[in-house]
């Protein structure tokens, strides 16, 4: 074993919990980290002031975490899409994509995970070669931002059921090579790495050079250790590629509730990294 894993947990986890009550528990599990969907905070993050963001800040401090960064980027907001045809509707993502990293910076957070299927998938008249473009437009139109917030984006491949735009890690890549920052790189996760024919960590072992960040859960949209993913072989793969980012656990379904969901990845997490010495 290389060095230890830091592990973080998505806010969204707990529900309606305060945040100050979720990273409190986070921190009791054993979590140093955790990670913020946006529309926890605000129904746009233009709404929130400097003064609700300090404070957002001091709070996810006090409980001793670190604040990862953003994911669920555009989730439950309306007019943006990295893909569309229309330059407007570019030009808003790209603005509002800018005011979200931003936010991250002022809650300390480095990592923008952009998975956001629905914002962009194939729009009518749109070729998967003309949607690539358009997001090689709005990702190289953010990069000063990006470097002026010391942020970066990680694109997450997603699985066909979700999208059909960046579908595979291999394709990802390709555009992140394309784009060329050093602030615009990986993000994977696990659930949607399953719907690949590549086992998860021969994807891992050929994507090492651009991974900036991974999300643990399991195909049945819960966290590890919950279903039938083996993480032995995954947190073998990450320890083989030196992976040093955040493991950050993702979950969609929330029926175990969500201090068992919180408690028992990390637990069944811990006990994979041990066994490998």
């Amino acid at each position: 074993m290389n060095a230890p894993f830091r592990y973080a947990i998505c806010n969204e986890t707990y529900g309606d919990w305060p945040l100050a009550k979720a990273c409190d528990h986070a921190a009791a599990c054993g979590y140093s980290g955790i990670e913020i969907a946006p529309f926890t905070l605000a129904p746009l993050v233009t709404d929130l002031s400097p003064q609700a963001r300090g404070d957002l800040r001091r709070t996810i401090a006090r409980s001793g975490l670190d604040c990862v960064g953003l994911h669920w980027l555009l989730a439950k907001t309306e007019g943006f899409h990295v893909a569309h045809p229309d330059a407007e509707v570019r030009n808003r993502t790209v603005d509002y994509l800018a005011e979200l990293a931003r936010l991250s910076h002022d809650l300390g957070g480095r990592v923008l995970v952009f998975g956001s299927p629905k914002q962009r998938s194939l729009l009518p008249g749109v070729t998967p070669e003309q949607a690539i473009d358009f997001i090689h437009e709005v990702l190289s139109r953010l990069i000063p931002v990006l470097e002026t917030t010391d942020t970066v984006v990680a694109l997450e491949p997603l699985s066909p059921v979700e999208t059909d735009v960046l579908t595979t890690a291999a394709e990802t890549c390709r555009l992140i090579e394309r784009i060329g920052s050093p602030h615009i790189r990986l993000h994977l996760d696990v659930k949607a790495m399953a719907s690949e024919e590549t086992p998860i960590p021969e994807i891992i072992m050929a994507s090492a050079a651009h991974l900036e960040h991974f999300h643990a859960n399991d195909v049945n949209l819960q966290g590890p250790g919950f279903g039938a993913v083996d993480f032995g072989p995954i947190f073998a793969a990450l320890d083989e590629v030196r992976y040093s980012g955040w493991v950050s656990v993702e979950v969609f379904d929330y029926a175990p509730g969500a201090e068992r969901l919180a408690r028992e990845s990390i637990d069944y997490m811990r006990r994979i990294e041990s066994d490998l010495g």
